[in-house]
């Protein structure tokens, strides 16, 4: 016997497979919403982690900043300090150069001259005096030149012949000078003093 089957086939077929393509249509939508949501999911974590990293930045640079802040005032303290211990060395060092220059001065004239004014401003000193001869004078020059760790560059300004009366009718001729001297700090006359003892 012959079955033959008069339903439309044909017809729950085509429905089946469009049933099939809508269904295998709504699965892959929500595995699409599926994987675009964990996607979205991993890259909001991940943004929030760099923001979380970013902010932890900025919060160190801010203290960094304060940091090197207080470090520059430090400094500039620092700097200040020193200047000003350099300033009280310099004057505890100094405090004796006028010892040190009256303690040259009568070191090195030689016999037969003596000082009449002795003037300072800053570093320089003005030296004037009487001396026998210009011999005399010419002596305390060289001296002044080579024996002194403490009085440098000596330059004479002027010396002028002139008399000094012993007694009213004995004169003796004189030489009025005036000699320009610089005066060492302690420092530069440490040093002068040590390479001139390496000389000798």
């Amino acid at each position: 016997m012959i079955l033959i089957n008069l339903l439309p086939h044909r017809e729950e077929a085509r429905k089946r497979r469009r049933e099939e393509f809508y269904a295998g249509l709504g699965a892959a939508a929500v595995a699409g919403l599926l994987v675009g949501g964990l996607i979205y999911f991993w890259y909001d974590i991940q943004i929030s982690d760099q923001q979380g990293r970013n902010a932890f930045l900025v919060a160190e640079n801010r203290r960094l900043d304060a940091q090197i802040k207080d470090v520059a005032t430090l400094q500039d303290e620092i700097n200040a300090l020193r200047a000003r211990q350099e300033a009280v060395e310099s004057l505890q060092a100094d405090r004796n150069l006028p010892v040190h220059l009256l303690n040259e001065l009568v070191r090195l004239l030689p016999e037969g001259a003596y000082l009449t004014a002795v003037r300072q401003e800053d570093s320089r000193i003005t030296l004037s005096g009487v001396a026998q001869s210009n011999d005399r004078v010419s002596e305390l020059l060289r001296n002044l030149a080579n024996d002194s760790p403490w009085l440098a560059r000596p330059e004479l300004v002027e010396i002028v012949a002139g008399s000094v009366a012993l007694s009213p009718r004995d004169q003796r001729r004189v030489s009025n000078f005036t000699i320009r001297v610089s005066l060492q700090r302690t420092a530069a006359a440490a040093a002068n003093a040590a390479s001139a003892s390496v000389k000798r």
